[in-house]
């Protein structure tokens, strides 16, 4: 497929996808999910190294953070009725990161090891803290933010 045809068919730039080809983009994991479905394959697939000996461990970083170690590295998947994604995440202090509404029927469940998340829905704040669990409809803008003096880590499984 061409990048032209695939960014109409994503609704993602063609500027945009040249500079995620060259590695030259931190990209949303939104417009990484926009690409994964214009090409037909789960968004693990499309960031799994070719050469993985076991399908279901990923261990690849998805997104960096503005603030060095903040991180969020999908660690596997399993195949159930519904794909589940499950992520390792670290936010530095004063790290934010946004995220746009999934689709309709997906949720996540975060559980924070070390510090304190906020977890915004519809602006309103959930102080997770560490071993604490929050689960959630994902198709409703939601922001991980880290509030804290010290960095949160956290697991983040998404039911797709």
């Amino acid at each position: 497929m061409s990048q032209t045809a695939l960014a109409e068919k994503s609704g993602v730039s063609r500027r945009m996808l040249v500079a995620i080809e060259a590695g030259e983009k931190n990209v949303s994991l939104t417009t990484l999910d926009r690409v994964a479905e214009a090409l037909d394959v789960a968004f693990s697939d499309l960031i799994q190294a070719p050469d993985a000996r076991d399908p279901s461990r990923i261990n690849e970083v998805a997104w960096a953070g503005e603030i060095p170690g903040s991180k969020a590295i999908l660690l596997s998947k399993a195949t159930a009725t519904r794909e589940v994604e499950q992520w390792e995440w670290c936010l530095q202090p004063g790290e934010i990161y946004p995220s746009q509404p999934d689709a309709e029927g997906w949720s996540e469940q975060i559980f924070v090891f070390e510090g304190c998340l906020t977890l915004m829905l519809s602006d309103r704040p959930h102080k997770i803290a560490a071993g604490e669990f929050y689960m959630f409809a994902s198709n409703q803008p939601h922001t991980y933010r880290n509030d804290g003096p010290v960095a949160a880590r956290f697991v983040r499984n998404v039911v797709i």
